[in-house]
């Protein structure tokens, strides 16, 4: 029987239940060991780029522009990188400042500093004020909530819609001047997938904040990662914010986590010029140069945009067929019986399933019983809570894809047998 399960009978529901029972008992039994919980590239990725660990072989590759990157100094990164960031986002070289390989580590930085000393435009640090608020499209990335959270800021969801988030409610919030700012995956949302529209991102543009130092956090860790389909190109949001009269608004990150290795990559934070030197009196206290051997190193080894999204259809071969599992599983399994809905992203590096509510903790409890280990349920929403329990990450990129196909008959088994157990109950 194939019919949705709020159309079956209880007799048919409890006969559904004892066949998937068993087969959970069975997937048991075999004692997997099956990690879905992080969007890390697989081994076929990582091997895919390892030649970049021999671009420099001999003391004289570590020269450019008549500076030796083995040595301290030129704190913003060297300009060969800027360039190459700057072609890829769309913004001017100018407006970089390269950092080491996490741009969590830059993102991190940035609300720090916004705590400790206040932004360009802050009357006061915020750790002086008596509230911040910080706008969080939700379902996000976890790391971001966490950030925030860590420094005592008021977290609140704004529903995301499949153009981005209620631009409706921003707007509107944005008038109490306690609320400082708003976090944004714009292109291929974590966990979503979705990508932003031309309208929404022209409406965060030019949004008319109460607060002189709100702080757009503009994470663009997409930005090149199509896996389906072309590059599909992005409007600069620095050049929109400085022509909507918000030019210290937006701090946008990106870095190379997922195009080259992501314990050695290279991040970037693309801002204001103004910005930059605001933000380079602090930093200069703080660290006397990041990495500059290793931002040469990719910038030999990627070249250019061009050269870069090559590489990119390299890794989108090897990740479209996990997608596609996924994909497969959940249509074959899960939707005749309407128990869950999900996005089918072309980029990024998650597919993000809503259940019926109140089935989330439950099947992820269910799949770590049976061995494979997912992202907390709740995760995905400010202080890890979802209101629904409702939303499950599933990042396809890491296990080959035959252990994909073998976690998903786990998640659809245990997603099943979380609606059976609620619909009996």
């Amino acid at each position: 029987m194939n019919t949705a399960y709020a159309a079956r009978t209880a007799d048919e529901l409890k006969a559904e239940y004892t066949l998937v029972k068993t087969h959970f008992d069975d997937l048991k039994a075999k004692a997997l060991k099956l990690n879905m919980a992080r969007g890390k590239p697989g081994k076929e990725q990582l091997d895919l780029v390892s030649d970049i660990l021999t671009v420099l072989q001999t003391p004289e590759d570590c020269v450019v522009d008549g500076l030796d990157v083995r040595n301290y100094g030129e704190l913003s990164g060297i300009n060969a990188a800027k360039k190459l960031f700057a072609e890829l986002l769309g913004c001017k070289p100018e407006e970089c400042f390269i950092g080491g390989n996490a741009s969590l580590t830059l993102m991190y930085d940035t609300i720090a500093k916004a705590h400790t000393h206040g932004l360009l435009h802050s009357e006061k640090p915020w750790c002086k004020e008596e509230k911040v608020k910080f706008l969080c499209p939700a379902p996000g990335y976890d790391r971001h909530f966490k950030i925030t959270e860590s420094f005592g800021v008021e977290m609140i969801t704004i529903p995301m819609t499949p153009t981005g988030p209620d631009m409706d409610l921003v707007e509107d919030l944005v008038k109490d001047p306690t609320v400082k700012g708003m976090w944004c995956v714009p292109k291929y949302s974590n966990p979503d997938g979705i990508v932003y529209s031309d309208e929404t991102i022209r409406r965060i543009a030019g949004l008319k904040a109460a607060a002189p130092d709100f702080l757009l956090m503009w994470d663009n860790a997409y930005c090149i990662h199509e896996f389906d389909g072309d590059f599909q190109p992005f409007d600069d949001i620095l050049t929109l914010c400085r022509e909507a009269g918000n030019p210290d608004m937006v701090f946008e990150f990106a870095s190379t986590s997922k195009v080259t290795l992501p314990g050695a990559g290279v991040s970037v934070m693309a801002t204001s010029v103004d910005n930059q030197k605001y933000m380079e009196k602090l930093l200069t206290i703080q660290t006397i140069s990041y990495d500059k051997v290793n931002a040469l190193r990719h910038v030999k080894y990627l070249k250019d945009k061009e050269n870069t999204l090559a590489l990119m259809k390299k890794h989108a071969a090897i990740l479209k067929p996990k997608f596609q599992c996924v994909l497969d599983w959940l249509g074959k399994e899960i939707e005749p019986l309407e128990i869950a809905s999900w996005q089918k992203p072309k980029g990024g590096y998650f597919v993000s399933v809503n259940t019926a509510p109140g089935l989330a903790k439950r099947t992820l409890a269910l799949c770590k019983e049976a061995g494979v280990v997912m992202t907390g349920a709740g995760a995905t929403f400010p202080y890890g809570k979802d209101p629904q329990d409702s939303n499950i990450r599933i990042a396809p990129s890491l296990p080959p894809v035959a252990e994909l196909e073998a976690a998903m008959d786990v998640f659809c088994t245990c997603l099943k047998l979380a609606a059976l157990e609620q619909k009996l109950a």
